[in-house]
């Protein structure tokens, strides 16, 4: 019987119109373009502007983009998952209205919430229901309005986040492509580190939590860094090595884009060139769940049918890994 695998076929992706430069940030915080640009490698980010638009509005147009360039009807889609650290609101699922809103109404859906580790987390699991052979069609999608959880009066969060939302369709392959290994880990200690404090079941919005700034992301930078730069390398490092991979051999790094350093730790451990490592921190900042999927976006013209792509991510909580992938198709330009 032949192996089912779940490989990506298309994508699809939504970016804001309005864009915050690091030259605007410096008449809002005490900061520069050159020292956001050394520390971090961001030169900007997009914002979600206008009332009432979460996370779903993203989303929806990502996916929108995808079924368009893929001329997929909505209505074959078996499963769409959100990944997401900025759900549009509490009990009520985004993936559940994305999918309506979409038309995919013969799919059932759910938000899948790590961090920044969110889409990495999400790829392995949409893999699991292909794998599984009971759905041919997942629908993922990573979306993030980072800036309703910004305060842009702290320098140490305003210079780094953006919004965003990119998708992927995962379907069944017989040939061998798509998703081969995964190592995924999370280790709770980590989360007093990076947190939004308030607004959950343990600490409830109050006229307090409002006036303390507790609805904002806080993060404890160097313990961050450090964490990430190790973790995440490690990761990857133990994926390609149990695969038998090399630098030869390895066509693509795309990592979470947190911070350039980061990233080129990680492609340093694992041996990679500039040139082998996917990368657009300096466009778009972080954009926690998104930073996977509109890689793939950006690069896809350049992707090559059985391309082999490591993926890797470290987010709050802590939560952090890496995959292995084999790309499925060649883009018709």
């Amino acid at each position: 019987m032949t192996q089912i695998t779940a490989a990506i076929t298309a994508v699809g992706k939504y970016l804001p119109d309005y864009i915050l430069t690091n030259a605007e940030l410096e008449t809002m915080v005490d900061t520069n373009d050159e020292w956001i640009v050394s520390r971090t490698g961001i030169k900007e980010r997009r914002i979600l502007k206008g009332e009432n638009k979460g996370s779903s509005y993203m989303a929806i147009r990502a996916a929108k983009d995808l079924i368009q360039k893929s001329k997929i009807d909505p209505k074959d889609i078996d499963l769409v998952i959100v990944a997401t650290a900025t759900p549009d609101m509490q009990a009520a699922s985004t993936a559940a209205y994305t999918a309506t809103q979409i038309g995919a109404t013969n799919a059932f859906s759910f938000d899948l919430i790590s961090a920044c580790s969110s889409f990495l987390f999400a790829m392995s699991t949409a893999a699991s229901y292909i794998e599984t052979k009971k759905y041919k069609k997942v629908l993922l999608i990573g979306a993030d309005k980072n800036s309703s959880m910004i305060d842009y009066t702290d320098r140490a969060t305003c210079i780094i986040f953006g919004d965003g939302a990119g998708a992927v369709l995962f379907e069944p392959n017989e040939e061998g492509l798509g998703l081969q290994d995964e190592v995924l880990q999370t280790d709770g200690n980590g989360r007093e580190f990076l947190q939004v404090a308030a607004g959950g079941s343990q600490l409830p919005a109050s006229s307090e939590t409002i006036a303390n700034k507790q609805h904002y992301v806080f993060q404890d930078g160097r313990t961050v860094f450090k964490y990430a730069v190790s973790k995440m390398a490690e990761v990857a490092d133990k994926i390609v090595a149990r695969n038998n991979l090399t630098k030869e051999n390895i066509d693509w790094l795309a990592a979470h884009q947190a911070n350039k350093r980061i990233i080129d730790a990680t492609a340093r451990r694992i041996g990679l060139d500039e040139k082998q490592v996917m990368l657009n921190i300096e466009k778009y900042g972080n954009t926690t769940s998104a930073t996977l999927p509109l890689l793939l976006n950006d690069y896809e013209n350049q992707l090559k049918k059985g391309d082999k792509i490591i993926f890797a991510a470290f987010g709050g909580g802590f939560s952090w890994g890496a995959i292995y992938l084999k790309w499925a198709y060649n883009t018709n330009n």
